[in-house]
């Protein structure tokens, strides 16, 4: 008897949804056809157990079994349960009416149990795309499932309840989530606070500025300054995830197999700090068979690099192209899948080897030249595209032991989110640009006028601070956010004076 069960399979982060095929026939042996990986292949085994551990087994005949379309790689063993179901199908042990109706994936163990699977929220989506009725899968994975409206999902946690469900013996109860209420409860829920930190008054400015334009920040200071303590706290002044943006960020950690067990949508935006040993493919994303990498875990959020002099050369360099584009396309032979990758970067780093080169207090041991190699670890081209330097001293002893709290992350993200609706309603009818950072040149000629004043202080500053060309541009759209979170319609001096502070690497002197 040839009976057919759907399962799916990820693409990037979207799904396509795959056909089993199962005809039991005169015969024996078993085959399995359609492109399947060795997990897939290995399932027999996993299946023969499963089934002989609830009362039934796999026919003693010839059983063929066609995943299609047969040119897709099938990965992974998140299609057991549903070759399981098609197997008691085909060999007409359980009732075969409703089967077409519902998406069944899941990995068995030996005992019938379902393991979590990865990938469930774009499956769900293409599901409800294709009018199936339900989804059937692994209890875990329920509650991201149904993040997905008009499409009944079913957590279950072994095969048995599978079995009754299409006999009739017994009923699923459906998973319900309200998702825009959890979505609203939790989006202003954090951890880690600007509360906590103890003075950095210069640098928490830095990083609200960078936070309302979505610049990339990079901070030079010496060990044990509150470099990485500070940077923990970016998401908490970041403007909340829009419900179409949690959306994104949950399919790709549910792809990455990076959600949480028992969850829905991710709330909060995404922090992500690798470490400095990452290979580049862990950072841009790819492999053998594509996954996404820690740049495209940090869609919608930030990506922290500490101790950025001490990543391999060409892990920072694969970085450029996604910083310009948003988006990291990995290519193969036969396909290729596109990774969104629209991130904050903020890194950080020791002003030199031993650490306290312009220390108020110690003094450097570095040698001569020492201090501008360092930093050369870092290219011109990806120094090009963060837009604020600043240089962060150690905080003193009186700062620290203050009793007076500083300003809360609450506060500063309110003029945060002020300025990022002024930025929306400016660049409402140019596509893809949302923020300051991301202006175009042409843009910048729109949005970033300046005086004859404002002119002359840039100029001046240029040439006695040794500036690069390239701060030119940095400057400008810095300046243009300091004017947003001031609710300035014009760039103004102060504004520019301010930006001016924020190119400390761009200096001629700096190293020297």
């Amino acid at each position: 008897m040839l009976v057919k069960t759907y399962g799916s399979a990820v693409h990037g982060v979207n799904a396509t949804t795959i056909t089993i095929e199962v005809n039991i026939t005169r015969g024996a042996n078993f085959y399995l056809v359609g492109l399947p990986d060795a997990a897939v292949k290995e399932s027999q085994q996993r299946i023969e157990s499963a089934l002989r551990e609830h009362g039934h087994k796999i026919p003693g005949k010839k059983v063929v079994i066609n995943m299609a379309p047969a040119d897709i790689r099938k990965e992974g063993s998140a299609y057991d349960l549903t070759l399981a179901i098609g197997i008691l199908a085909a060999d007409e042990k359980i009732n075969t009416e409703e089967i077409h109706k519902y998406m069944i994936m899941g990995e068995l163990s030996l005992d019938g149990t379902l393991q979590p699977i990865k990938g469930v929220l774009p499956i769900a989506i293409q599901a409800r795309a294709e009018n199936f009725k339900g989804f059937i899968l692994p209890k875990e994975n329920a509650r991201e499932a149904a993040v997905v409206d008009n499409l009944e999902v079913y957590g279950v946690q072994n095969i048995k309840e599978v079995i009754d469900f299409f006999e009739g013996k017994s009923d699923l109860e459906p998973t319900i989530v309200d998702t825009r209420k959890e979505f609203f409860e939790n989006i202003k829920k954090f951890e880690l606070d600007f509360l906590d930190v103890k003075g950095q008054e210069n640098v928490k400015r830095a990083l609200e500025i960078g936070a309302a334009g979505g610049h990339n920040i990079i901070m030079i200071g010496p060990p044990g300054a509150g470099k990485t303590m500070i940077s923990k706290r970016i998401p908490s002044i970041l403007p909340p995830l829009t419900l179409r943006e949690a959306l994104e960020t949950t399919k790709i950690h549910s792809v990455a197999g990076k959600t949480e067990r028992n969850s829905s949508l991710v709330t909060q935006r995404p922090f992500r700090s690798p470490h400095h040993t990452i290979s580049d493919v862990a950072l841009v994303g790819g492999g053998q068979f594509p996954q996404p990498g820690e740049i495209s875990l940090a869609h919608n959020g930030v990506l922290f690099l500490d101790e950025l002099p001490e990543f391999k050369r060409t892990v920072l360099e694969v970085m450029r192209q996604p910083l310009e584009d948003r988006t990291i396309t990995i290519s193969r032979a036969k396909f290729s899948v596109e990774y969104p990758a629209n991130f904050m970067l903020v890194a950080s780093m020791n002003p030199c080897p031993c650490g306290y080169y312009n220390h108020p207090e110690r003094d450097c041991v570095c040698s001569t030249g020492v201090v501008q190699k360092y930093l050369n670890k870092i290219s011109g081209p990806l120094l090009d595209r963060i837009d604020i330097h600043i240089e962060v001293v150690p905080v003193p002893f009186a700062k620290l032991s203050e009793a007076s709290p500083g300003e809360s992350s609450e506060t500063v993200r309110q003029r945060v989110i002020n300025a990022r609706q002024i930025q929306e309603e400016r660049f409402k009818t140019h596509k893809g640009i949302h923020n300051n950072a991301q202006m175009t040149s042409k843009l910048m000629r729109q949005y970033c006028k300046i005086d004859e004043a404002g002119s002359s202080l840039l100029k001046n500053a240029m040439e006695r601070l040794g500036l690069s060309a390239r701060a030119y541009d940095r400057i400008l759209k810095v300046s243009r956010t300091i004017a947003d979170l001031t609710g300035c319609d014009n760039i103004k001096t102060e504004h520019l004076a301010e930006a001016i502070q924020y190119r400390s690497l761009d200096r001629e002197s700096w190293g020297k």
